[in-house]
């Protein structure tokens, strides 16, 4: 006879043991917080979802990203200036801005317009997305600190893609704030051609703007060339590129002419007393045409071209 002494097996403490550690780790991740997406920062990729693009001509597309709500930052203090955002193409690790044409939404859409440059790594990139795609972004970089002042006659002087950080800025005064101010606008915008004018629903945006505010906002387009069309008379579009005497007029300057200038032939533009400030974007060459080169690394630089001539200083003239 023997007898069998019923003994717990060694191995089971081992296997509870691990047992446990493994629930409780799966535990943890289960119900555990997770830590928040962080918010937009200009500091930081954050990434962004494209949900709708709309061919506007060959080479410009209306592209509207989608942030989710939660990630806007609860301070709004970023957004109350002009600002962009900087696209990163996530194949070549390269990035550019872009300005937000209506600034960011509560439901965190952002609307860009953008062109298609041979070039243009980011451009080409952005124009190849598909709708559901994710694209990162980095911002709000401040663009331009100073929005409009009570007093300001403020001019805006824009050609081709220019005219974004321009509709943003008019957007946000006109749209989101109350018109009781006294600062006047006037934008001067310059395209080679009418299929290189901005999407319609900018132009019918500010059109609209003119017509409601008229005392406060005026828009005037030009084109080196004008499609003899109903769409181009209804736009009353100018034929040219933006001259002195246009400049001129819409900042309503005067001349005055002393007589030792009558002996030259010429006259002076007389600044008038009020405050003036003049904004500038677009191509290099028409940035130097209106208001002098930049200086190095896209500095500000003296103030030349047209604004120089009408002796226009530096305070008074600003270079996007």
């Amino acid at each position: 006879m023997f007898f069998v002494r019923a003994t717990r097996p060694r191995f089971v403490k081992p296997v509870l043991f691990f047992s446990g550690v493994s629930a409780a780790v799966t535990t943890y991740f289960l119900f555990s917080e997770r830590p928040a997406a962080p918010s937009l920062s200009p500091s930081r990729f954050t990434p962004s979802t494209l949900i709708e693009s709309v061919n506007v001509s060959s080479n410009t597309k209306l592209l509207t990203l989608s942030v989710p709500p939660g990630l806007i930052p609860s301070d709004r203090g970023a957004f109350t200036s002009t600002w962009s955002i900087f696209v990163k193409d996530s194949d070549i690790q390269v990035e550019r801005p872009y300005t937000p044409l209506e600034g960011i939404d509560e439901n965190g859409h952002m609307k860009l317009w953008v062109k298609k440059y041979e070039h243009g790594e980011v451009s080409r990139w952005l124009h190849s997305r598909q709708v559901g795609d994710s694209i990162e972004i980095r911002g709000p970089v401040t663009t331009w600190s100073t929005l409009w002042q009570n007093g300001h006659w403020d001019e805006v002087v824009s050609g081709g893609t220019g005219i974004t950080p321009f509709y943003q800025l008019l957007h946000s005064v006109f749209r989101t704030r109350n018109t009781s101010f006294n600062a006047c606008f006037t934008l001067l915008h310059a395209s080679r051609s009418f299929a290189d004018l901005p999407p319609s629903s900018m132009i019918q945006s500010l059109t609209e703007l003119s017509q409601n505010y008229p005392d406060k906002f005026q828009f005037h387009l030009f084109t080196d060339s004008v499609d003899d069309t109903s769409e181009s008379h209804s736009l009353n579009i100018r034929r040219g590129r933006i001259g002195k005497s246009v400049v001129q007029d819409a900042l309503r300057l005067t001349h005055s002419t002393p007589w030792w200038h009558r002996l030259f032939g010429s006259s002076v533009p007389t600044i008038p007393e009020k405050r003036i400030l003049v904004l500038v974007c677009g191509p290099e060459g028409m940035v130097s045409a209106i208001a002098g080169p930049y200086g190095r690394n896209y500095s500000q630089g003296k103030v030349g071209g047209i604004l120089g001539e009408l002796g226009l200083q530096s305070h008074q003239v600003w270079k996007l």
